[in-house]
């Protein structure tokens, strides 16, 4: 290690936030407890969502302020999200500010409501926001929701989750027609296949349909999802298994986000306060978080695992 390196966080991991020692070295050497691990993170925000309660009060004494905001968010706000109750209890003890106003009215202390430790920062103060009925039922949903799903190991799939639409109207839209089993079977011996690809299943689930591909990426390429989102919004994700899962989200035929992560906890300080709890309740459940987004309610992954019927999409050039 350099002199240079020694004096900042440049080469500090993952995991280097859980060790205390290390931690203290870097400080010892001159790094800067407010600054410095990328362009987005601070130390403190660092350690609050991937490090131990001792490196997290280590750093909460030597910075200058306990509630600098990141990216719109403190320390503190980034502990609760990543589900580190012992790390938000060592910010709080330090001085942070559980009531804080921010992220769409989400402050750490209201966030943790919706998380599986909603007495983090009891007794409730007076004059801040409790969840709301919706938020409550989003809460009790996300549990049911990733409970009916639990058990999708494969990759390799692709899915659109569609509001308020049959899945027979989805079929309609994307002029689809009726292919036979042994044709389908005889695909089926080469999935990847050009002929496999234009093969896609339509199934109904409470709330919408789900348009899915067992084998490809099929279902949620922009056309497709232009198309499905006419009028309404729709989920899609191609659980890629090389780079993981890739997902996006049109709204009456328009690209609202695309090339996103579902399921992976990344939150912007211009999201929805719809979208962050979203966010936090689906965490490394990304079907789950597609499903929800559309407002889907499906009783288990036969949705994904064994659509109602596959049809055969017509030929054209579904990325432009």
């Amino acid at each position: 290690m350099t002199a240079k390196e020694s004096a900042d966080w440049s080469d500090f991991g993952w995991n280097s936030w859980e060790h205390l020692a290390l931690v203290r070295a870097k400080l010892d050497a001159g790094a800067d407890p407010n600054e410095g691990v990328y362009i987005f993170e601070r130390p403190l925000h660092a350690a609050a969502e991937r490090g131990s309660p001792e490196v997290v009060a280590e750093l909460a004494g030597r910075v200058d302020d306990v509630d600098a905001e990141c990216e719109g968010r403190t320390a503190l706000w980034g502990a609760v999200f990543s589900d580190r109750p012992e790390n938000a209890l060592a910010l709080v003890a330090a001085g942070a500010d559980p009531w804080r106003p921010m992220m769409a009215g989400w402050s750490p202390g209201r966030l943790s409501l919706a998380g599986p430790t909603p007495g983090l920062f009891f007794p409730f103060p007076p004059g801040h926001a409790r969840l709301t009925e919706a938020e409550t039922a989003a809460v009790t949903e996300a549990d049911r929701l990733i409970g009916a799903l639990d058990g999708i190991v494969n990759d390799g799939f692709s899915l659109a989750c569609v509001r308020g639409i049959s899945a027979a109207e989805a079929a309609q839209r994307l002029a689809a027609t009726p292919v036979g089993e042994e044709e389908l079977e005889e695909a089926m011996e080469d999935p990847f296949e050009e002929e496999a690809m234009q093969f896609i299943g339509f199934t109904d689930v409470p709330g919408g349909c789900l348009v899915s591909q067992q084998w490809g990426y099929m279902a949620s390429t922009p056309v497709v999802m232009q198309v499905l989102s006419a009028g309404t919004v729709a989920y899609g994700m191609y659980a890629n298994p090389k780079s993981g899962n890739q997902g996006c989200v049109y709204r009456d035929g328009e690209v609202m986000e695309w090339d996103t992560h579902p399921g992976g906890g990344s939150v912007s300080g211009d999201d929805s306060a719809q979208e962050i709890l979203l966010k936090y309740l689906y965490v490394g459940h990304a079907e789950a978080y597609c499903f929800a987004g559309a407002d889907l309610r499906p009783t288990s992954a036969r949705a994904i695992s064994g659509p109602d019927m596959h049809l055969r999409l017509p030929e054209r050039d579904y990325w432009h």
